[in-house]
């Protein structure tokens, strides 16, 4: 099955979605990525989930990306007496250490390690952002704040502090416990939730060991004082608008999105654009005219992906929300100014051998008129540098590894595929112009553009480029 657009979709699973057939109909209608979410269902949940998606896989011939989406650690006031209260702008309000049930005038707030680091002038934003408190002063066992925004807290509603780094993981137990079951499930992909800082995903990184790929969430604005850093050790980024919308002033959002993007295209690191895309089709059948709008913008301005949470997974309408994703995302590449804006954000390449090729299969393939570029890679490497170039022609990714080729359903234009090893160029090229017939790129005649590493399997030595004609077998 091959998909005639660039940019993948990224659909969550849950109630809506649980079963074979809703999973089949999903991935049939555009899903190239399953997510899930490790805040809700429990273990015995997710692997049904993976076992109908793996069918799926073997039945369809098309590899398939399991994203494995960590909770991360979240901060909640404790529990009202009477289960709620309204706050009043202006009134006065303690956060301490009391584990008592709280009224109106204070509440427990079970994360000591916070008051160590708030000071004065800071922020308090409760219940995602809908109440907001100003810190009046922090003595380590008490906050006192003042209102700013009221209305009525409930019972172990979330925390956002925005204005500081906090001093906690980012893997809470409960993460390390979901980690060891979703390596253990074969997740393709690894979601770190509320990461800050770059040693965040090298603590993760070092529990994974190399049996995913690590995506980084951006959901806390710290995370923009070390963005670069973060970008160069994740193996991808999802711009989570959900908690960074929440902590950041709203008009902020959409610069801060253009940032990351632009800081992944330039490391060639994959993308994904989450939260609120198609918020009204968890209830709706068809989207507002601004929600498309926005889906449309994440692909113009070169997102790898754009990714559906609720919609898909517990809202009413998860397969038309696929299948609108779909449509906005193809009539948007069909568009030529789409084309007209990839060319104009174009990265100039880094110094090394991988992406000087690639950049030259990019030029190559466009004066040749090659109708696909085909890569051959072991790690996933060389059709990562291939689509940071973002080529006119669709990438045509030939791998001997099942997980390579899963992982690579998250990225732009690539088209993945197993083979089995090569040992010599004749042979790379024979299974190129083989794979690149059979999977409906080229015709007899037409021309391909090949890249790959020699030695054979050793990861990151993309340094051949091959133009091949396609012959009748």
């Amino acid at each position: 099955m091959r998909r005639l657009r660039k940019a993948k979709i990224v659909a969550t699973l849950g109630p809506a979605s649980s079963t074979k057939e809703a999973i089949q109909a999903l991935f049939e209608a555009g899903a190239d990525v399953f997510r899930f979410n490790f805040s809700h269902g429990s273990h015995q949940d997710h692997q049904a989930r993976c076992d109908f998606v793996r069918q799926i896989e073997r039945s369809s011939g098309r590899p398939i990306a399991i994203l494995a989406d960590l909770q991360g650690p979240k901060l909640r006031v404790g529990q009202f007496a009477e289960g709620k209260i309204t706050l009043a702008d202006g009134a006065p309000f303690v956060l301490d250490r009391d584990p008592t049930p709280g009224d109106i005038q204070r509440v427990c707030l079970p994360h000591p390690e916070l008051f160590e680091v708030i000071t004065a002038g800071q922020s308090l934003l409760l219940d995602d952002g809908k109440l907001r408190l100003e810190v009046l002063s922090s003595d380590g066992n008490s906050i006192r704040t003042r209102v700013i925004n009221g209305g009525v807290l409930s019972d172990r509603k979330g925390v956002n502090v925005p204005d500081v780094v906090l001093p906690i993981p980012a893997l809470t137990e409960k993460d390390r416990r979901d980690l060891s079951f979703a390596l253990e499930m074969g997740a393709d992909w690894i979601a770190l939730s509320f990461v800050q800082r770059p040693e965040d995903v090298l603590e993760a990184r070092a529990l994974v060991a190399g049996r995913a790929c690590i995506l980084a969430k951006l959901e806390k604005p710290a995370a923009l004082d070390r963005l670069e850093e973060i970008v160069a050790v994740s193996d991808a980024i999802m711009v989570a608008r959900g908690d960074l919308g929440v902590e950041l002033p709203p008009e902020r959002v959409p610069g801060v999105q253009k940032r990351i993007l632009r800081v992944c295209r330039q490391h060639g690191k994959p993308i994904v654009i989450a939260t609120q895309m198609l918020e009204s089709m968890i209830t709706a059948p068809v989207p507002t005219r601004a929600e498309a709008s926005d889906v449309a913008s994440a692909i113009y301005d070169g997102a790898d992906a754009v990714m559906l949470s609720a919609e898909s997974a517990s809202g009413a309408y998860p397969l038309q929300a696929v299948q609108i994703m779909d449509r906005i995302i193809s009539e948007v590449e069909r568009d030529p100014l789409f084309r007209s804006m990839i060319d104009a954000q174009h990265q100039v390449a880094l110094p090394n051998k991988g992406d000087a090729i690639c950049a030259a299969l990019r030029e190559v393939t466009q004066i040749v008129g090659a109708v696909a570029t085909v890569t051959y890679t072991s790690s996933g490497h060389t059709s990562l540098r291939a689509a940071r170039e973002r080529p006119i022609a669709p990438i045509l990714s030939i791998t001997p590894k099942l997980a390579t080729a899963r992982q690579l359903a998250l990225v732009w234009g690539v088209h993945s595929t197993v083979s089995a090893e090569v040992h010599d160029v004749d042979t790379m090229v024979a299974a190129a112009c083989h794979t690149a017939l059979s999977e409906g790129f080229a015709k007899v005649g037409e021309q391909i553009a090949i890249t790959a590493g020699m030695p054979f399997g050793q990861p990151g030595s993309t340094n051949l480029l091959r133009i091949a004609e396609i012959w009748p077998r």
